[in-house]
């Protein structure tokens, strides 16, 4: 099938790097001038490819049952999972396809509910999502913040909970912050940046975060500078206050490091804080405390994670539960207790602990799966927490401490019939020896003749561990006879820090071959066969899928890169790229150079080269990982195509990186992206 592309004028750009050697590395940037996406010439070239890209899509036979059966797959009520302040509940709900779910309160965690906030009723097209929400103390106010069309930047404002209106509060320019409150309700602590300079907010470079204080009822002009750091202008700043209201904690990071620096200082102080971490040696996460106790969960001489106790008067430190089997992900503090959240072999067991640390019991779980929220509170024996598999949707759960099971406080219904499929976890080995897992969807009773239309998904970064997780997206494939896989890589976090560090920087291709092992392990076993394999990532999971193509062409049937990371030797120069390079490198030191520019997948392109059938996907408005990325390696990647098989970019317009996108566009772009698939792989797959 040969398409005709719009024209990608390729223009005389070449930069010069220095590798190891001190050499001087010429490398061409031929469609540079796609980085400046509100240009007239890239405008023009978006509406000419998303025309392409369109048409293609709209004659795929199955695109059109996609859109129904996802839509009826996805509407049904999603209720989130409770969390108490004050005398008051609250949750997030959507009763089946709004844009945007509801933020509901109460009285009971059962309820009755009341709407709160309907952020569907700030834009006409959905495209205002709630990013943010912290209530006071006393559950009496909501500070809520709101990204618009797919941006990172948050539109801090404040809700009376009892009347429903909004004082006249506005903080703009907000960023990677949540709001933290004073413990008398009086103003909340916040991350912002200075504005950026026309034209900047899209692409420009975020740094210099400061930490403020607002106080209600005031200007954001006013507000006080706790914490700015301009000799460290890459240095950022999360603030909590600890449920005692005694103490505010901040957390130093720095980019995409889990190492972090913590500092602490009473509430009200003046003067500088006590530095317990002052270098970024570790991860340290305060979970909770007992006076002037903290709760610390570190991989500090323990990279699967422990519990530390640690006297901010005495500067004392002692283990309270310390690395086990299993990766510590999360403690909370309840009653007399701990509640330790670790993940085996990619799933989570939840543990109830004595407060010096000895176990009482494992909490039952209802599958093999992941529990997605743990709301607790160190005085109430009440915890709300919520699960989810494959297979399983997203349930809130109330446990009643000590002894109590895990009641459902909702049973989602969902027009699916789960029983017919069964989840599988295989594993295989990387070339190095490692042992690598997946988790294997399909039809029961799958016969295993190399011909199953099957999607790999992976991710391999930032220490983000993949669990078993519901989609109603995934159910339409799965009942047309697709095959869901969903590999465990390094680079994630799903073993630990030692897991995630395997995975970075000189280590990054250790990802790659760890895909392309559970890919030879799906052709090896029957699943499937090349030509009937598809892979698929986002964002670092863009990378991976664009690295493995470039590297083993043959290997897939089709290739869904998704706001992918895809340039790496300028990935740094935008927004808060620079923060992932502790764990990629940068192209501008020499001793990562040669590493980067031998995986850039939009570097690693050679022209006649057969490319299986690829459909990108990326977001105009993506601050995150800027569209540049999925528009240069589109247009490469149509010059290089050596065979018949699609190249096509599916550009949404009021669309950042992927939270917060409204029901309606992520039903269509799922219809787009599983009809493309079942095409591909199925059709396409069997008869050339």
């Amino acid at each position: 099938m040969t398409l005709q592309y719009p024209e990608s004028p390729r223009m005389e750009q070449v930069d010069v790097y220095r590798d190891a050697g001190g050499r001087e590395r010429p490398v061409a940037d031929p469609y540079r001038w796609l980085e400046d996406p509100d240009s007239p010439p890239t405008r023009a070239w978006v509406a000419a490819q998303n025309e392409v890209t369109g048409a293609f899509l709209a004659g795929l036979p199955a695109r059109e049952a996609y859109r129904e059966r996802l839509t009826a797959l996805w509407d049904f009520p999603k209720d989130g999972v409770p969390w108490r302040r004050g005398d008051r509940y609250f949750r997030t709900s959507n009763p089946g396809l709004l844009n945007q779910p509801l933020l509901q309160v109460a009285d009971a965690p059962m309820g009755p509910w009341r709407e709160l906030l309907d952020p569907n009723t700030l834009s006409a097209d959905g495209t205002v999502a709630l990013m943010g929400a912290s209530v006071s103390e006393d559950g009496a106010r909501l500070a809520y913040g709101t990204q618009s069309g797919g941006s990172d930047w948050l539109t801090w404002r404040v809700r009376d909970v009892g009347t429903g209106e909004d004082a006249p509060d506005q903080i703009e320019w907000s960023k990677f912050s949540g709001a933290a409150w004073l413990p008398d309700g009086s103003g909340f602590y916040y991350g912002a940046y200075d504005p950026p300079a026309q034209g900047d907010a899209l692409t420009g470079t975020n740094r210099g975060q400061r930490l403020l204080l607002h106080r209600l009822g005031t200007g954001q002009e006013a507000d006080e500078v706790i914490l700015a750091r301009p000799d460290e202008p890459d240095w950022g700043f999360g603030a909590d206050v600890t449920h005692d209201g005694r103490y505010l904690i901040i957390h130093v990071w720095l980019g995409s490091s889990p190492h972090n620096l913590l500092w602490v200082r009473e509430v009200g102080a003046q003067g500088p804080f006590t530095e317990l971490v002052g270098d970024f040696r570790a991860g340290f996460t305060v979970v909770g405390n007992d006076g002037p106790t903290l709760f610390v969960r570190t991989d500090e001489g323990a990279p699967l994670g422990k519990l530390i106790a640690w006297n901010v008067e005495t500067g004392e430190r002692r283990d309270v539960i310390p690395e086990g089997r299993d990766a510590l992900e999360h403690v909370a503090v309840v009653p007399d207790g701990l509640l330790a959240l670790t993940l085996r072999d990619a799933s989570h067991r939840l543990t109830l602990h004595a407060r010096s640390g000895e176990v009482r019991r494992e909490v039952g779980l209802p599958t093999l799966g992941s529990v997605t929220e743990l709301n607790t509170r160190p005085e109430d024996p009440e915890v709300y927490f919520g699960f989810t598999s494959f297979l399983f949707p997203l349930t809130p759960y109330r446990l009643s401490l000590p002894d109590g099971t895990p009641e459902p406080l909702a049973e989602p219904a969902v027009a699916f019939e789960a029983d017919a499929f069964e989840v599988r976890q295989e594993f295989t080995q990387s070339p190095d020896g490692t042992r690598v897992p997946m988790f294997l969807v399909h039809r029961r009773g799958l016969e295993r003749d190399g011909a199953n239309p099957t999607l790999l998904y992976g991710y391999g970064g930032f220490g983000i561990s993949l669990t078993p997780g519901f989609s109603p997206s995934r159910l339409a494939w799965l009942e047309r006879g697709g095959v869901y896989v969903q590999a465990n890589l390094r680079g994630g976090g799903e073993y630990g820090e030692a897991w995630h560090q395997a995975g970075t920087r000189e280590r990054k291709e250790n990802v790659f071959d760890d895909f392309i092992a559970c890919a030879e392990h799906l052709i090896e076993t029957g699943v499937t066969s090349p030509a009937h394999l598809g892979i698929q990532g986002g964002s670092n999971g863009g990378l991976l899928v664009g690295a493995c193509m470039t590297r083993r062409p043959e290997l897939f049937g089709a290739v869904v890169p998704q706001v992918g990371v895809l340039d790496m030797l300028r990935y740094h120069l935008f927004t808060i790229g620079w923060a992932w390079a502790t764990d990629y490198g940068r192209a501008d030191d020499p001793a990562m150079f040669d590493l980067l520019w031998s995986y850039s997948p939009l570097h690693t392109l050679r022209e006649g080269t057969a490319y299986p059938p690829t459909l990108i996907t990326t977001g105009d408005h993506d601050d995150r990982v800027v569209p540049a990325h999925s528009f240069k390696f589109a247009a490469a990647l149509q010059h290089a195509q050596g065979g018949e098989a699609p190249v096509l970019i599916r550009i949404q317009t009021r669309a950042g990186h992927g939270a917060g996108k409204p029901t309606a566009l992520v039903i269509e772009e799922a219809a787009d992206v599983w009809a493309f698939l079942e095409w591909a792989l199925g059709e396409r797959a069997s008869h050339g």
